[in-house]
């Protein structure tokens, strides 16, 4: 068979391999707690549960409009007006299975070859993989440890070049949980202001993860780039519905027709009863989200104490999301070994730092997204074993 060049530029996300291999090891008998994967250890909760099997009960069954039902691209509208004071078309929104279908399009809406997509690094490592699967050429936007891993706005305009197509945000991040500071968001749209032509991807699916008194500051926030500007966010993450497949894209006009038959092309919609169960979601009692977060934050808080107590391990305060990525370059052992080496011998899954980007190499990212009594006793095997 000869098949196309671009299929051999695809990456992966290491995470669900260490997951594999997590498993198989757990299925041979060998005790395993795991911190690699992004994914809540709450169930969904139980009204979102019952809204979806009521649709299936009430006979949900068949196909709805490809771009979403207009009820649920309704309540995205009034969520994002809730969360961020910002009016928006419920036209403009595109519901797709989960949001890893809003990067792909984006990038296959403006990736091609001779062009230029910016994305962070360390950063999701999904960017740079659909990227160079459109045939552009992946740029970094470094984000440094010493700034929370933030960006520097300065550089990254100056990055910018007659062939850049679009730059991709994320904030809170994943794998670092680095929250770009609001001073550096102006700068950054200020400067845009000399690259008209230059389209924002801003990932926002850890929004409501932020920290310390932190508010998350949208890109929503910015008029001025309304007009290409796409933000990705979704239900995975916020209510712990990450195997329910529901994610939502906002779209500049001009893009709207083209991702919608996209969405044609590819999934035709998104199955009916998870979008009602998205409506109940987001139209129902928040406590369970207010719940989650504060058990994240106090995850949070014991994981940066046992981190730093670890030889060889020095952390940054993570302000957003549910992600630790400590510094481990004193232990001697390269991102990848450390992994390796904790998983097959304590049975710790994490996830190399390289996995993320060459930026990655000397960290580790480790989820909080389990139980403080797993983390305690993962991270004490380590420090003992270090």
């Amino acid at each position: 068979m000869i098949t196309a060049d671009r299929v051999n530029h695809l990456g992966t996300e290491s995470a669900f391999e260490v997951l594999a291999k997590a498993n198989a090891l757990a299925t041979a008998g060998k005790s395993i707690i795991n911190l690699s994967i992004g994914q809540p250890d709450f169930p969904t909760p139980a009204n979102i549960v019952e809204a979806g099997r009521k649709a299936f009960a009430d006979g949900h069954h068949g196909y709805t409009a490809a771009n979403g039902m207009p009820e649920l691209r309704e309540a995205v509208a009034d969520d994002i007006l809730l969360q961020h004071k910002t009016k928006v078309d419920p036209s403009q929104i595109l519901i797709v299975p989960g949001g890893k279908v809003t990067m792909a399009f984006a990038m296959l809406v403006f990736g091609e070859p001779g062009a230029e997509i910016m994305y962070p690094d360390p950063g999701f490592p999904i960017y740079h993989s659909m990227i160079s699967f459109s045939g552009a050429k992946p740029v970094p936007i470094r984000l440094y440890e010493d700034k929370g891993f933030s960006f520097s706005a300065e550089e990254v305009l100056s990055n910018i070049t007659e062939r850049t197509r679009l730059i991709i945000l994320n904030t809170p991040a994943n794998p670092t949980g680095g929250v770009v500071e609001k001073e550096e968001l102006d700068k950054l749209v200020a400067g845009l202001e000399r690259f008209p032509n230059v389209a924002i991807l801003s990932d926002e699916i850890y929004s409501r993860m932020c920290y310390d008194g932190m508010e998350h500051q949208s890109l929503f926030a910015y008029p001025e780039i309304a007009d290409r500007l796409i933000v990705l966010n979704g239900w995975s993450k916020t209510y712990a519905m990450t195997g329910w497949r529901l994610g939502w894209g906002f779209w500049p006009k001009p893009l709207v027709e083209t991702v919608t038959r996209m969405a044609i092309n590819t999934h035709s919609c998104v199955n009916a009863a998870t979008q009602i169960a998205g409506i109940e979601a987001l139209r129902g009692p928040q406590d369970e989200v207010d719940r989650m977060v504060a058990a994240f934050d106090e995850r949070r808080k014991f994981i940066f104490e046992k981190l730093n107590s670890i030889k060889g391990f020095s952390s940054v305060m993570p302000k957003g999301a549910f992600y630790a990525f400590p510094n481990i370059t004193d232990t001697g052992f390269t991102s990848k070994e450390l992994q390796d080496r904790l998983l097959e011998e304590l049975g710790v899954a994490t996830i190399a730092g390289t996995s993320f980007g060459a930026q990655g190499e000397g960290f580790l990212r480790f989820s909080y997204a389990n139980s403080i009594e797993n983390i305690e006793e993962a991270l004490s095997q380590i420090a003992g074993w270090i």
